[in-house]
């Protein structure tokens, strides 16, 4: 904790109890009821536990456990006497693996924790990713003194486990995968759940209800450990942004929108540099500008990862990646100057309605989003996962509401046209499958401008998609920073025909892409217009 006194280093009672080669039975006795370590909390006990092993791997291989304060943070709050379920979230090398494998050794022989048969659970998306936390468990194993080591029993197959004979026997960690029949009708005391933030959906969700249904059998633990998931709504996010009662929660994410190379918001997500676990910030800084000089995939997996940013990982399938879009931000914003295009994207009563506003000639892109007035916009957000998000967006003049279960369109259109009063409107864009809604809201609201009707097929999609990217890497659509925007376009994917040809789709994302939608057919449909040549005057023959 912060300003918490350092109670232990690697050389306390315990690390010479260890050192000494006493027998099972008296090293048990001095963990549990000697005076001094029984009055200890288990957090306590746990660290000083950990300050007695050594570091099984890498340059510092074989000098003794020192936790950085972050990790004694970790532990402290894991540990509470009210914690069933520990998170945290922090970039990949800070040592997540190599904290739970230490907890886990702890656990399985007993240090704070004395039930008989005690059973850890370490899940990971794969074995191979499980392995991990078996190789560090093995690994801190070997610094126990030997009469301890010799009833430890190590299995590869049919699954990894450690079997611990000692304290009456039946102790056993095992690996498991994330398929959640595995682990049904078992009853851990821990149950460690390895990159929670990239297992798949829905057996990733399967295998942690029985993980947590099973904790419940015995006071159990679980232990949530993962770099950032890719957006909002992963369960993985919500663990952190809607804290469950007796969860401990523990981020390391920096602000969203910083350059990748900024060095405070990399040492947020990487506190363990400056203590020498993993990479030191130096390395950070230069793969951080390295990724910047590449761009596409290998900075959007350089945020996900290292910077801990819910970001998606599936860049060569977004229709624009965070940075790409961050570029078209500016503080600066061009004029209303020349004709507007608005692009019309109508929601249902659980989807947002938006509308796009966009100037060819001078780059400038406008967008609101409207949703139902019921339910709420706090309600909203927490049924998508977003929490406060869209309070937040209304906050800042981007978000409004209108009607009760849906957005009544004639009078939406009449709030649209009030944004651009004044202006010279070149045409609506809008999707063909509700023209004949939008229509007769046309007619009702009394607007005489050209409407285009726009198809999501293959051929007219994909040409919108490509314009809309074209005019973004050439510097043509600038746009004030807008939540809106950023947030749509953070769950904009797309998915590819046999022809290579894209379209903007939702199926892998609870997010709201409608104002994504919108811009891509207004800024698609201002590039049509600027791109044909301009009209010569006609001859008259008299």
């Amino acid at each position: 904790m912060n300003g918490q006194r350092d109670l232990f280093s690697a050389h306390g009672p315990n690390a010479s109890v260890f050192a000494s080669g006493r027998d099972r039975e008296t090293s048990f006795s001095i963990f549990a009821q000697d005076g001094e370590n029984e009055a200890l909390a288990p957090a306590d006990q746990a660290m000083q536990f950990m300050h007695s092993l050594s570091i099984p791997e890498g340059p510092n291989a074989g000098n003794p456990v020192s936790l950085a304060p972050f990790q004694r943070q970790f532990i402290q709050g894991a540990l509470a006497a009210d914690t069933t379920a520990a998170i945290l979230s922090i970039g990949r090398g800070n040592g997540k693996s190599a904290i739970t494998a230490g907890l886990a050794l702890g656990g399985l022989l007993g240090i704070w924790d004395r039930q008989p048969r005690r059973e850890i659970i370490a899940a990971a998306r794969t074995r191979d990713q499980g392995r991990i936390i078996w190789d560090f468990v093995s690994g801190f194993a070997a610094s126990l003194p030997i009469d301890l080591r010799a009833r430890l029993i190590y299995r590869r197959a049919p699954r990894l486990e450690i079997e611990f004979e000692g304290d009456g026997g039946g102790h056993v960690l095992r690996v498991i995968a994330s398929d959640g029949k595995s682990a049904l009708g078992g009853a851990p005391t821990m149950a460690i759940l390895d990159e929670r933030g990239h297992w798949p959906l829905d057996r990733g969700d399967e295998l942690e209800h029985a993980l947590l249904s099973g904790l419940g059998k015995r006071a159990g633990r679980a232990f949530l450990i993962s770099t950032s998931a890719s957006d909002d709504t992963h369960p993985f996010s919500r663990w952190i942004d809607e804290p469950l009662p007796n969860s401990y929660v523990q981020e390391h994410r920096p602000s969203p929108g910083l350059p990748a190379d900024d060095r405070e918001s990399l040492l947020i997500a990487n506190p363990g540099a400056i203590h020498g676990i993993g990479a030191d910030l130096d390395w950070l800084e230069a793969q951080a500008q390295r990724a910047i000089a590449r761009g596409g995939s290998s900075l959007t997996t350089f945020r996900l990862y290292n910077r801990n940013e819910r970001v998606s990982g599936e860049s060569r399938d977004m229709l624009l990646t965070v940075d790409e879009w961050l570029a078209c931000e500016t503080d600066s914003l061009p004029p209303r100057s020349g004709a507007v295009v608005i692009g019309i994207d109508l929601g249902g009563s659980a989807s947002m309605t938006a509308a796009a506003f966009y100037w060819p000639d001078t780059g400038r892109l406008e967008c609101l989003g409207t949703f139902p007035s019921m339910p709420s916009l706090l309600d909203r957000g927490q049924a998508d996962g977003v929490a406060r998000r869209y309070e937040e967006m209304q906050e800042r003049g981007e978000l409004t509401t209108l009607g009760d279960k849906t957005v009544p369109v004639a009078p939406w259109l009449v709030k649209v046209m009030e944004h651009v009063a004044g202006e010279s409107v070149q045409c609506l864009i809008a999707d063909r499958y509700k023209s004949a809604e939008l229509s007769e809201a046309i007619q009702r609201a009394g607007i005489r401008v050209p409407v285009i009707w726009r198809s999501t097929v293959w051929k007219d999609s994909n040409e919108d998609c490509e314009r809309f990217r074209r005019a973004a890497y050439d510097g043509k659509v600038k746009a004030q920073p807008s939540l809106l925007l950023r947030s749509a376009f953070a769950d904009a994917v797309t998915k590819r025909d046999d022809s290579n040809n894209i379209k903007l789709t939702k199926a892998r994302s609870m997010g709201r892409i409608d104002p994504v939608q919108a811009s891509v057919i207004a800024v698609a449909e201002g590039e049509r217009r600027s791109a044909r040549p301009a009209q010569k005057a006609r001859v008259a023959w008299l």
